[in-house]
């Protein structure tokens, strides 16, 4: 379905050249030459961008803007205006602007502004749900709808969590591998949020060069470096009042913590180039598939940050640990792609669904999603068979396996023959220490938080009996003990 743009201008030059350029690139385009007829046909249908000219007669810019914003409140509107000052600028975006364009436009410029204000206004538009108490996959499907599945318990753990903290405006912390739905988490945070009429800005930290991140999160006044030709409005501004999702959180510089720090303490930002303090009020969710504890032992994550980020935090668990939601997961994809594609409804075989339920699924429910999409796109009837899913067989999954397997244990060398001339040096000053305990002793511990003190699954994990680590963890205690008395 083609996205919708209405165009605002009395200049009908303009809206023809718009009209045309909009059109060649696939959008459907409505255009107005006043603020009242704009107004007129807003109420009568609904658009996913708005190009609003600043100065017409009897009914301007400024005034259909606040019109538009009551009525359609997550569409993004652009102001287009031929005096492009920083005072514009600051009123167009307290009244709810998105973004400003300058005449006579850039057409790089145009794009670029217009693909990320859509970019945005599907993530508003796009509802996210979670499954009810009757059905796991919704009978029907809105293109605009998405919907969270998994009926197991951790799954339902989170749904209570999120359920309990979404009204609650406090930061929160989304954990997990990649490919485990931590965007779709902190989307429906939002959509379940006090802030739901309000911006959401996803920002994947990792996808943007360091040189232009503090630019795009903070901003820049004109003339703050070579080729600020205009004051550019960063995403934390222009979601002010609303919510920022930071994907990847643990790939952001130390420098850019410090401010991002200083936003959720203080409620402040400055743009780039600029001396003047501009209050913000933003919910800040993130989520990282880094161990940020980790990160913070090492000094590459401030502390501060760290805890500030972690008011509430949610682990989202790989598929393969919840591998009782693959069956709903698979039955929600074939409808969501039939749909999307226009083919009739798709069934697996039994021995595809057995091959499906099978494999590891390294890549989560990114990579699930990925080989439904591909099967329903290349299946020719109704039944989609074995050999139509691009899954690895257990042979072939056993020698990547293997691969990985011997690749970690050359780096656990590589680590070792890094530190264990520290721990020699030690000896040679009389300071002497039991390597292998204390090897044993981390190794042991972290294995144990990693399965949440399941003995049987550590030992497992571990390549030892249960008796064998239940004497270890008795030998460490006794350790402990006589330490404590000495």
């Amino acid at each position: 379905m083609m996205e919708k743009i209405l165009l605002v201008d009395d200049d009908e030059g303009l809206l023809h050249f718009l009209s045309r350029f909009f059109q060649r690139k696939g959008y459907e385009v409505t255009a107005c030459l006043n603020g009242r007829a704009a107004i007129e046909k807003i109420n009568k249908e609904s658009f996913d961008l708005i190009l609003l000219d600043y100065k017409m007669p009897e009914f301007n810019g400024l005034d259909t803007l606040a019109e538009i914003k009551a009525v359609e409140v997550k569409t993004p509107v652009i102001i287009m205006t031929a005096y492009g000052t920083t005072d514009l600028t600051i009123e167009t975006m307290k009244k709810g602007a998105y973004d400003y364009l300058v005449k006579p436009f850039d057409r790089k410029d145009l794009s670029r502004i217009v693909n990320d204000a859509l970019a945005i206004s599907r993530q508003m538009k796009e509802i996210v749900s979670f499954p009810d108490s009757t059905t796991v996959v919704p009978a029907s499907m809105d293109r605009n709808s998405h919907q969270i599945i998994g009926n197991s318990k951790i799954m339902r753990d989170i749904y209570k969590l999120i359920g309990q903290i979404a009204e609650k405006d406090v930061s929160v912390l989304i954990t997990g591998e990649s490919g485990t739905g931590k965007e779709l988490m902190a989307r429906a945070i939002y959509h379940h949020s006090c802030r739901k009429d309000k911006p959401f800005i996803a920002i994947n930290c990792a996808a943007i060069p360091e040189t232009l991140f503090e630019s795009e999160l903070f901003g820049h006044e004109r003339g703050a470096f070579t080729g600020a030709e205009r004051t550019y409005i960063g995403k934390i501004e222009r979601c002010d009042n609303g919510t920022l999702f930071l994907d990847e959180i643990g790939e952001m510089s130390p420098a850019l913590q410090a401010k991002l720090l200083r936003v959720l303490q203080e409620g402040e930002i400055e743009r780039l180039g600029g001396n003047r303090i501009i209050k913000v009020n933003v919910r800040v969710i993130t989520a990282t598939n880094k161990n940020l504890e980790k990160e913070v032992a090492l000094g590459g994550f401030r502390k501060d940050l760290y805890w500030r980020l972690k008011v509430i935090s949610i682990d989202i668990p790989p598929l393969r640990q919840r591998m009782g939601d693959a069956p709903d997961l698979v039955d929600y994809f074939l409808k969501k792609f039939s749909l999307e594609y226009n083919r009739p409804l798709c069934y697996l075989s039994g021995t595809a669904l057995n091959k499906l339920t099978s494999y590891s699924w390294p890549g989560n429910v990114r990579e699930l999603e990925n080989c439904i999409r591909r099967a329903v796109l290349l299946s020719t009837g109704d039944v989609i068979a074995e050999g139509n899913l691009m899954i690895p067989d257990p042979k072939e999954e056993h020698v990547l396996q293997t691969l990985n397997r011997e690749q970690l244990i050359e780096r656990l060398k590589e680590k070792l023959e890094e530190i264990i001339p520290e721990i020699l040096r030690l000896s040679k000053q009389n300071i002497h220490t039991n390597l292998i305990e204390v090897v044993e002793e981390t190794l042991i511990s972290k294995v144990l938080r990693e399965c949440g003190n399941n003995q049987v699954q550590a030992a497992r994990m571990l390549g030892i009996s249960r008796n064998t680590l239940r004497h270890r963890l008795k030998k460490q205690l006794d350790k402990q003990e006589d330490d404590q008395e000495t």
